[in-house]
């Protein structure tokens, strides 16, 4: 599988989840916090991955020919995004499902996280598949997906692995 068919997927995983939370009911507190730990590991181990080896080829990348945005600027806007939404998980770690701001925060990591999954396919994507060779893309992939067991599940982890 290729980097970029694999972010997709998570993408598509953190999406499925996002719509379950939404169709959970108000006082559906213990499936809001199981899908919430859920997204916090899927995120932190999605933002992992991009971080420490998607972002710095993308980073590395000479724009196509005059057209899209330059790649280190896609990156630096990327990790702008993470950063935001890595506050907010740390947030919901330990935070109670009943507490009154627990049903807002997650929103705001649901909208923030679309959004930045919709840039990224709509825009980073496409120029990087079009930069890279389909065996660089099918290695960075299997490098990836190598790491993906050992890396952080939780936001208290992933600082302990910065």
């Amino acid at each position: 599988m290729d980097a970029i068919t694999m972010l997709r997927e998570d993408h598509d995983n953190v999406r499925k989840l996002f719509t379950r939370f939404e169709q959970a009911g108000d006082n559906a507190h213990a499936e809001k916090r199981r899908l919430v730990d859920r997204m916090i590991e899927e995120l932190t181990v999605h933002t992992y991955l991009e971080e420490y080896f998607f972002y710095p080829t993308v980073a590395g990348l000479d724009r196509p020919k005059g057209k899209g945005e330059d790649p280190e600027d896609l990156v630096k806007e990327a990790r702008e995004e993470h950063a935001q939404v890595k506050r907010l998980l740390a947030e919901l770690e330990d935070m109670s499902p009943e507490d009154e701001t627990f049903d807002a925060k997650v929103k705001v990591v649901m909208d923030d996280v679309r959004h930045h999954a919709e840039e990224e396919e709509q825009e980073m994507f496409p120029e990087v598949r079009d930069a890279m060779g389909r065996s660089e893309l099918q290695e960075l992939g299997r490098r990836m997906l190598d790491a993906k067991t050992g890396a952080p599940k939780k936001p208290s982890q992933a600082e302990d692995a910065a």
